[in-house]
């Protein structure tokens, strides 16, 4: 089978596993869907040589048209909280869970071969205490060609969300932790809040975010859509990124030596410093 390009499908489900059913469902013709915050629910009982009531088989949905890869559930306390399906008809690009890279519960990083080059997709939610932006920024990640990090921040910040007048300290690291994987902040075709509250008092938020290792206008088509909420508070994401050799050539982008443009990015740069507000500095430190 060939394929032209990675359709990718978003959504945190609130805990609710008819939104998962749908979404499996009736979304056959995406390649990848991100889920953040699944229910994780008691399947079944199983026999159980220790315990003659048997031992309850906890788990998540599945469908024969999707894999299924999310981490393994260690206490009822500490579920996981992010899962990546990939449709069967792309089995043959070896996806594979890197928790031998990335070992954390609300991150799922997952790697595949295109063209026998290899690349990664990661999935993240970061709850309140912005315990994953955190691990990111203290943890020493030697990868390349990460193609997308994506989903549910939890950082509320004026750089992506316009009604928001505050800037936080913890966007900065998140900015730094993107650049790190040679990652760019996408900007939205239609620039909407992605979570939705449940109280009339309360703003409606841009959370949920998408970098991307390439600003070319040619991939940056992510849409957030609002009226394909279901029954959770947040709105699905969606994304279409071609797959081949000119738009998958994840070198780092350089400026050539003595050359115009690099005379004009720093004259960019000295522009830009001369601009800064200085006032408030009291000392040279």
């Amino acid at each position: 089978m060939i394929v032209k390009d990675l359709k990718i499908f978003l959504q945190n489900v609130r805990k609710n596993n008819f939104v998962i059913n749908t979404i499996l469902k009736t979304n056959n013709n995406f390649n990848i869907i991100f889920i953040q915050e699944p229910s994780w629910t008691t399947i079944r009982s199983i026999s159980s040589s220790a315990d003659s009531e048997g031992v309850l088989l906890v788990g998540i949905v599945n469908h024969p048209n999707w894999l299924a890869f999310a981490r393994e559930l260690d206490t009822t306390n500490d579920c996981p909280r992010v899962m990546i399906f990939i449709n069967i008809r792309l089995s043959s690009f070896c996806f594979s869970f890197r928790k031998d890279i990335i070992d954390h519960r609300d991150i799922i990083l997952v790697s595949f071969f295109f063209n026998s080059k290899l690349f990664w997709v990661m999935n993240v939610y970061s709850d309140s205490s912005h315990s994953v932006i955190k691990y990111l920024k203290d943890t020493e990640i030697n990868i390349y060609n990460l193609l997308v990090m994506t989903r549910d921040f939890n950082i509320h910040n004026s750089l992506w969300d316009p009604s928001f007048n505050y800037h936080s300290s913890i966007s900065d690291n998140l900015i730094i932790i993107a650049d790190s994987f040679n990652l760019n902040l996408l900007v939205p075709i239609n620039q909407v809040p992605t979570r939705y509250s449940d109280n009339d008092n309360d703003s409606n938020l841009v959370i949920d975010l998408m970098f991307l290792h390439c600003d070319s206008s040619k991939l940056n088509n992510h849409s957030i859509h609002p009226n394909w909420c279901f029954t959770s508070d947040h709105a699905p994401l969606t994304i279409t990124i071609p797959i081949n050799e000119e738009n998958i050539d994840f070198c780092k982008r350089t400026i050539s030596k003595n050359s115009d443009e690099e005379d004009l990015f720093i004259k960019e740069v000295i522009t830009s410093f001369s601009k800064l507000d200085t006032s408030n500095i009291l000392d040279i430190s």
